[in-house]
């Protein structure tokens, strides 16, 4: 993502609930572009795209809604526990995500951007770091990652446990990371965090 631009690219990560979608707009309300690769996910593969066609030629029609569009939740269960069909679909996937931001990154660097996020989930397990130019996670203390993450998805202490411990620890992402951004804290406190990174890294350089 960084060829043919004088753009700075900034890699925005963490864990499940540890808030990246709010300090991402924390960012945004500052005036910085912030491109989800989530979304561009969900576009990569929208009907009528060569990137559904394939999945489609992979895992069958059935997959598909009745509408036409990807059944993303049919799809996740389908390659969840199964090593060879996950990567058979980020070999369709990743490329089709990684053309569509470097689009996205070289428009805003025509239009005179210097700053953009890119924020991805699995920015380091899918092994793309080198893509962007610097690294910040998103983190918050365990113990609030697995309160936030039964709240925010009505689920019981054992699952949510599950499902973090399924995932690259807080620790080890933030090992990558040269800003961490510790979300532990009230919004405002939160707010205060961002302000200041902004004004280290961002505000005078723009």
């Amino acid at each position: 993502m960084t060829e043919q631009r004088h753009i700075r690219v900034i890699g925005l990560t963490g864990g499940i609930a540890t808030g990246k979608s709010t300090v991402a707009r924390l960012f945004e309300a500052l005036g910085v572009v912030v491109i989800d690769a989530d979304s561009l996910a969900r576009e990569a593969v929208g009907p009528g795209s060569d990137a559904l066609e394939r999945i489609i030629e992979l895992f069958g029609r059935e997959i598909l809604l009745p509408d036409g569009s990807l059944d993303r939740k049919r799809l996740g269960r389908l390659v969840f526990a199964d090593t060879d069909k996950r990567y058979q679909l980020e070999q369709v996937t990743h490329p089709a995500i990684k053309g569509l931001a470097e689009t996205r990154i070289r428009r805003l660097a025509d239009e005179g951007h210097r700053v953009v996020f890119y924020m991805a989930p699995l920015l380091i397990e899918a092994g793309v770091t080198e893509r962007v130019d610097d690294v910040w996670v998103v983190t918050v203390r365990p113990e609030i990652q697995l309160e936030r993450l039964m709240r925010r998805d009505a689920i019981e202490q054992a699952e949510a446990v599950r499902i973090i411990n399924s995932q690259m620890s807080l620790a080890e992402k933030e090992r990558h990371g040269r800003i961490v951004i510790d979300n532990s804290g009230t919004p405002e406190e939160t707010q205060r965090i961002v302000a200041d990174i902004w004004a280290q890294e961002i505000g005078n350089n723009r």
